[in-house]
């Protein structure tokens, strides 16, 4: 596992479907693992030093940036479309001791959690069997989600690994769309970080390369 964070497209598999749901049970059932289990490191670097509250965690996989938040002292809701991946987080949270963290199952482009959320941790939404415009509505309800002084943090792919010849013609939108995309009211919200960044990521035969990914936190007045 050469990435630590969420449904990344480097990982798709083939799956003769198009639900939601069906994809990602075959996505998960098919290994015993997928991810590290450590947090992204964009959740860490982004907001370890912010004081703890509620937080939404969207698309929690197998839960290691849930994990990661409880132990900091948040009180969590991480929601996933796997019920595969939701019992993995569970057991994962229980041998870390994490054991009051709300875990719901979500298909979130039909349902979504309740309640206002003092930071809303959007990592790598990025499905092959979504929608069109699909997650630009899942991360507006992320927005609408996040209660006054909260953030909303958008992590997403900006590029294809540098390894992959021949790479999908699918559009990954910048910065600049995501945030169009939010239809915000500027005199509501403030964009504290809005970058691009390069990242080592190895192809799955070790080969060497890089990524660039996206990375937006935005704070809600």
């Amino acid at each position: 596992m050469t990435e630590t964070h969420n449904h990344g497209s480097s990982h798709m598999t083939p799956y003769d479907g198009d639900d939601t749901v069906g994809y990602w049970e075959h996505f998960y059932q098919e290994r015993e693992r997928v991810w590290s289990g450590l947090p992204n490191v964009f959740l860490v670097r982004e907001i370890e030093s912010v004081p703890p509250g509620s937080a939404l965690d969207l698309g929690c996989a197998e839960g290691a940036d849930a994990v990661w938040l409880a132990q900091r002292g948040w009180r969590v809701t991480a929601v996933d479309v796997s019920e595969t991946a939701l019992g993995r987080a569970r057991a994962h949270a229980a041998d870390e001791g994490s054991t009051d963290i709300d875990w719901q199952q979500h298909d979130l482009a039909n349902s979504f959690p309740d309640g206002q959320f003092d930071l809303v941790n959007a990592q790598y939404l990025h499905s092959p069997v979504a929608q069109a415009d699909e997650r630009e509505k899942i991360l507006r309800r992320a927005a609408d989600a996040v209660a006054p002084g909260g953030r909303l943090l958008i992590v997403g792919h900006a590029g294809w690994p540098t390894w992959v010849q021949d790479p999908p013609n699918i559009h990954l939108p910048t910065t600049a769309e995501v945030l169009a995309g939010l239809h915000l009211t500027p005199t509501e919200w403030t964009v504290e970080v809005d970058e691009v960044v390069d990242r080592e990521h190895a192809g799955p035969a070790g080969e060497p390369g890089t990524r660039q990914d996206n990375i937006l936190r935005i704070r809600r007045h």
